[in-house]
């Protein structure tokens, strides 16, 4: 039995197993299947205090495991199939890979996932010219003329935040119509 289990393993999952950890609660954080979360695939890090020359994400993400771990919290990589809320004994039964585990609290931090093109690439240039966060790797494209592929709010809001640094913002987008919602269109437009 858990007094917390955390899913997700991105910034705020291993920020709240450091802190249930540091307050003696048995905690476990199931990691998904993306140990890290989207920082572990991040390349240069600058928007993170502490580390004025910048960090490496999966360094970070590593960083953050070892310091969780430190304090007690397990990890197990496994992805969550079910949470039930069992009201008689006032606990959580997670099932993660065909596996049970049981717990006073669950904490829910399982983040975002980019959604990718599909195009073989897109793997090779990632930091390179490619990038899934325009906050997290806009600065890298001062200057320069960018393209943001979708026609969703992400991609807006995304576009709209380029154009801080970027000479020219290019949405491109499969269908003839956007998907935002007008609000989000208006300010990319």
């Amino acid at each position: 039995m858990y007094d917390v289990i955390i899913l997700g393993s991105g910034p705020a999952g291993y920020t709240a197993a450091i802190y249930t950890s540091r307050a003696f609660l048995k905690t476990l954080i199931i990691a998904g299947g993306q140990l890290g979360g989207q920082l572990a695939t991040t390349t240069e890090v600058d928007n993170f205090p502490g580390f004025p020359k910048g960090i490496l994400g999966p360094q970070l993400v590593a960083d953050m495991k070892i310091q969780a771990e430190r304090f007690g919290t397990e990890v197990a990589v496994a992805t969550v199939t079910s949470v039930k809320n069992q009201a008689t004994s006032k606990t959580f039964l997670v099932t993660a890979d065909g596996k049970e585990y049981e717990a006073k609290t669950v904490i829910v931090a399982t983040g975002a996932s980019a959604m990718y093109l599909g195009l073989p690439s897109e793997t090779r240039l990632m930091g390179k010219g490619v990038s899934a966060c325009a906050t997290c790797d806009g600065f890298f494209f001062r200057g320069r003329d960018v393209v943001v592929a979708g026609g969703g709010d992400t991609a807006m809001e995304e576009a709209t935040f380029l154009t801080t640094f970027a000479t020219k913002v290019t949405i491109i987008h499969r269908r003839d119509e956007f998907r935002a919602s007008a609000i989000m269109l208006d300010r990319a437009k």
